[in-house]
């Protein structure tokens, strides 16, 4: 008889991070257990982590090593690929120089993978290196480093349960990050008042005590708006301001302002839900703050985050069981990417490129032979992923090397990144499926999925945790470890390593946080789920609850940063009279690489929708379950109208999971976080549209809207 073994593991959708078990037989994984003991989702999970084994012996998945021929793909050996792919790279280094190359990391991939990845392109001379974190929580990054000097979640996500007022802003977590709703369901039980703010009627804002439907893009508004309700009442936390932040006069200045007469004009919020709202969490004892991609993902996304931070710190809500902000991250390693430095502004551990100390540190720990002019660290910030893909098309960047990443389905203005791509002299990308991406490239290589290797993955509460083998990869696939080592070998790097657990060694003599982090102590955590960081030493319990005692900054002091509504990138006009925003459904995760692939995720979700609100579809002469065209300044889409009163007049929402939607988004950028502005963009709505599948994008910009109009 067959003996089945479970094997640990962790989920590799969304960053909650939640714990299961591969049950395997002969090799090969045959069944998902649950995990009644892991602390963040007791066994429960959603329906993308009850379907992960529909991914790993798919039959698309990528088993050997690729070269494009005429139109078409040849199989090659992996000695043929690795030759070619350095030797490409190198042509372009050293004919245009070291920033004429980029380099995207992935927030799928482990801790160790993406610290090499980014250590290979900054020993080749260049900082362009950036990864899908700048299209979804680069801000939380900027704007939480603005005001505390740390830009991640400050609580566990059970800690979500002790919290005696909830505000959701940003986020229908109850279908995106589902394990989460239970600890909010659990508060609730408690007594617990919830706040949800959204532009949608969502599954969380069923939750919601008090619901607030904001207009897209008017986020800073009504934070503000509730700071001048909290603060002309009198329900700030004076001794909290005086003892442990600076700049509240300013701030006061700032928000005086924002009254809620003005704020409803902004937002549409009627006033007296504004004052209800910040009477709500300006009572509390212990307050959370809960926010996502509809804070981060606009031109104002480092704002919405600086002011969600001021919101807590005028009331005390920082530093305490129940109280702090849960910044929800998408990939289950958005974290741990840019704890290992793949952005293009930071080295691992968040120390910025052109800092001459963290160069030279840097240099002495990575450059083996410090006279070795083949190893020059640049002192210049790199490109960012919306960057690197104007230079593509500008012939500024002639080589990239994609790791795990699909930006022609997950970046903004999806034709202009086609474009950008077709361009480049040469493309490389490392994958286990043939995304879009992958398509136009010159070179494929097949990479281990996440069952298939081992490494750590740090979840979006800096919990970090270790998983081992479970399974082989498919083929000739190999993990991404192995294959950024051959690359860099063959540039004349040395990235050998014996596993991950030697470079997770590295990782923690270079970055402080993760310095008591090890394969080991992760092992004997295991009951508890692994080690928050910043974890300094081996003899250190780690750090459930940041800014207890003091904030990260030169002073320990948080910093409260005024800041002023500004309106979107894009407003409507005669032409696009319509805002479209964008999201999630609970059954497809991301740019759908790994969801599409699904059979039974496709059989509830199979096609590209975009929601209307009935008055607008009246004048639009607008059916349910029709194909409809949306049509943006950049191109043009088809997708199937669901009439629904979740969305309010004048707005429309479309899920990005399916080819198409991001081929209406924006790409003007937040001036810091260089994050692109997915949330707002003006669009019309025709009936009706060219045969063909709904979901699949039309090329090309739509044509002009006179200015007349």
């Amino acid at each position: 008889m067959t003996q089945q073994s479970l094997i640990p593991t962790i989920c590799p959708y969304c960053g909650v991070g939640c714990g299961l078990y591969l049950a395997v037989e002969d090799g090969r994984a045959v069944g998902v257990e649950y995990m009644p003991e892991h602390p963040v989702n007791e066994g429960a999970l959603c329906p993308k982590g009850n379907a992960v084994l529909e991914i790993l012996d798919h039959p698309e998945r990528l088993r050997h090593p690729m070269r494009r021929v005429d139109g078409g793909w040849r199989h090659i050996s992996w000695l043929e690929a690795l030759d070619l792919v350095s030797q490409k790279l190198n042509e372009v280094r050293r004919t245009h120089g070291p920033d004429a190359l980029g380099f995207l990391a992935s927030a799928k991939c482990t801790n160790e993978e993406n610290y090499l990845f980014q250590k290979l392109a900054r020993l080749l001379g260049t900082n362009n290196v950036d990864h899908c974190a700048r299209l979804c929580h680069a801000p939380t990054v900027v704007g939480l480093a603005r005001a505390f000097g740390s830009g991640a979640m400050t609580n566990p996500i059970p800690d979500l349960a002790n919290a005696d007022c909830i505000f959701i802003i940003g986020s229908n977590l109850a279908e995106n990050h589902a394990p989460v709703a239970r600890w909010v369901l659990k508060a609730k039980e408690k007594g617990a008042k919830v706040i949800v703010a959204d532009p949608r009627l969502t599954p969380t804002a069923w939750l919601a005590d008090t619901f607030l439907q904001i207009r897209p893009g008017s986020d800073v508004a009504l934070l503000n708006g509730m700071m001048h309700v909290i603060i002309e009442e009198g329900l700030i936390d004076r001794v909290f301001i005086a003892q442990r932040t600076g700049g509240y006069d300013e701030l006061t200045k700032v928000v005086r302002d924002y009254t809620p007469d003005y704020v409803a004009h902004i937002t549409g919020i009627p006033p007296a839900l504004v004052v209800e709202a910040a009477r709500a969490y300006g009572k509390a004892s212990s307050a959370a703050i809960v926010y996502c991609m509809g804070i981060t993902q606009h031109t104002a996304g480092s704002d919405n985050v600086a002011a969600c931070a001021d919101l807590a710190l005028i009331c005390g809500q920082v530093g305490r069981p129940g109280a702090g902000l849960w910044p929800l991250r998408g990939q289950n390693n958005v974290q741990g990417a840019c704890d290992m430095g793949a952005l293009a502004e930071f080295y691992p551990g968040y120390r910025r490129v052109d800092d001459p100390q963290a160069a030279e540190a840097f240099y002495q720990a990575w450059v083996s032979n410090p006279g070795d002019s083949t190893s020059n660290l640049s002192s210049e910030p790199g490109l960012t992923v919306v960057e690197m893909m104007n230079a593509a098309a500008a012939g500024e960047i002639k080589a990239m090397y994609i790791m795990g990443e699909d930006p022609v389905n997950s970046d903004p203005n999806a034709g202009h990144v086609r474009q950008a791509l077709a361009a480049l002299d040469f493309l490389v990308v490392q994958d286990i499926f043939l995304t879009d991406t992958a398509q136009l490239a010159d070179v494929v290589l097949p990479a281990a999925a996440w069952a298939e290797k081992e490494g750590t993955f740090t979840s979006t509460g800096r919990r970090v945790q270790w998983i081992g083998r479970a399974v082989a990869p498919p083929g000739e696939a190999c993990d991404d470890l192995w294959i950024i080592g051959q690359v860099a070998q063959r540039l004349g790097l040395d990235l050998s390593y014996s596993g991950a657990a030697a470079v997770l060694s590295e990782i923690n003599r270079l970055v402080p946080s993760y310095g008591g982090i090890t394969p080991q102590r992760i092992a004997e955590s295991a009951a508890v789920g692994g080690l928050f960081w910043p974890c300094p030493r081996t003899d250190h319990p780690g750090t459930p609850i940041l800014h207890t005692e003091a904030f990260s900054t030169s002073n320990g002091h948080a910093r409260l940063v005024p800041v002023r509504y500004t309106p979107p990138a894009e407003e409507t006009s005669v032409g696009f009279p319509l805002v479209l925003t964008t999201g999630r459904v609970v059954v497809h995760h991301n740019a759908g690489s790994m969801t599409r692939r699904s059979p039974s995720l496709m059989e509830r979700a199979p096609e590209l929708f975009v929601e209307i609100n009935p008055t607008d579809a009246a004048q639009l002469g607008i059916a349910e379950g029709e194909t409809v065209t949306i049509t943006t300044a950049r191109g043009e889409t088809r997708a199937k109208a669901r009439l629904t009163d979740k969305v309010r007049a004048g707005a429309t929402f479309m899920p990005f999971h399916f080819p198409g939607t991001n081929q209406l988004t924006i790409d003007a950028l937040d001036a810091e976080a260089k994050i692109p502005e997915f949330k707002v963009a003006a669009v019309r709505l025709r009936p009706g549209g060219s045969t063909g599948s709904p979901q699949q994008s039309v090329e090309g910009p739509a044509e002009e809207v006179s200015k007349e109009e």
